[in-house]
């Protein structure tokens, strides 16, 4: 990334991403966080998990990054009678001439951006065929193995309100997805802006700023963010502070929490960290960077107890005492 022609190079690229930024936050009204947010977990190469209400704009938000991001998008209907293959594809049988010919038929699983819409409708069988896809970039059908398209990135939407039909993801399911992100209702002056836009003229949808070959490349560059040994502990000391069996574990810790976080939660820290120093324009990672991430990462992670729930607290309201506990170990 020294290389003058490199730096020359990424600098291009990112004016396009933050003209996808620009573009999506004209199409998705009071969605600045979330939006920037998603190219983080985009450009780390991660998978993306959205709980909101319904009716924020979800579905227009993530057909509109793929449009600006280039990549092909499919959507997947999550519902109780969605089977396994209706998601991985099939394998049909052709007969001509008297001989018969095995085909394999793709699902929608074979998209660039794939919607996962309210995933947690499905059974825990059509859930489970996602792993897979999500963790190696392919899917096993009859014993035999099929790569997806690169990029291949997952955002899977669900609704935190219906609890009557829905099958709740398991542990390693949830571990799969890079970030977790809360769609949170617009202000009113943005709902004034929303009511305006949507009951008038169509909205414009994202144009492609972007190429498959232009996402990869940024990508990589990701992963050639510097990020300090200091930096690495710090978060290493951070993940064990939410186990509540450490001896770094808080009082509160040890009180509401009932499995910490596992090592692919500091994976998506660093990787998160290192997406927005790039897209910031620097070499290296820094607190900020981290401690920006640590949210997204952990809170679907973080397995709270039945107390945490009786008295309302959230991962959201531990994550000072895991920052003092790492900052004490680092120093």
């Amino acid at each position: 990334m020294n290389n003058p022609s490199t730096k020359t190079e990424i600098a291009t690229l990112l004016a396009k991403v933050e003209q996808v930024r620009g573009s999506l936050n004209a199409t998705v009204l009071g969605q600045e966080q979330l939006i920037g947010d998603l190219l983080v977990a985009i450009l780390a190469g991660g998978h993306v998990l959205l709980e909101g209400l319904p009716g924020l704009g979800k579905t227009l938000l993530v057909r509109s990054l793929g449009q600006g991001l280039g990549l092909a998008f499919t959507r997947i209907q999550f519902t109780p009678d969605l089977m396994p293959t209706d998601v991985t594809g099939t394998t049909l049988v052709d007969e001509v001439g008297g001989k018969r010919t095995f085909r394999f038929q793709p699902g929608p699983i074979f998209g660039g951006l794939v919607l996962a819409d309210e995933i947690n409708r499905a059974t825990p069988k059509t859930q489970s065929s996602l792993l897979e896809a999500m963790q190696e970039g392919s899917v096993t059908i009859a014993g035999e193995t099929h790569r997806l398209p690169q990029p291949f990135h997952v955002i899977a939407t669900q609704n935190p309100i219906e609890l009557e039909g829905t099958y709740p993801l398991p542990e390693a399911q949830l571990d799969r997805f890079l970030f977790k992100l809360e769609v949170r209702t617009p202000s009113v002056e943005a709902m004034v802006r929303i009511l305006a836009g949507t009951t008038s003229v169509a909205i414009a949808v994202a144009s492609a700023r972007l190429a498959q070959e232009d996402l990869l490349r940024l990508q990589h560059c990701v992963r050639e963010v510097l990020c300090g040994n200091h930096l690495l502990q710090f978060t290493a000391e951070l993940i064990a502070a939410t186990h509540p069996d450490s001896e770094q574990a808080s009082e509160k810790t040890r009180r509401f929490v009932r499995y910490g976080a596992s090592a692919r939660a500091g994976q998506a820290i660093v990787l998160g960290a290192k997406a927005r120093a790039l897209l910031a324009g620097r070499a290296a990672v820094t607190r900020e960077d981290l401690v920006a991430g640590l949210l997204p990462a952990l809170r679907h992670r973080v397995l709270l107890g039945y107390e945490a729930e009786a008295v309302g607290t959230r991962v959201a309201d531990l994550l000072e005492d895991w920052v003092q506990a790492a900052d004490r170990r680092v120093r």
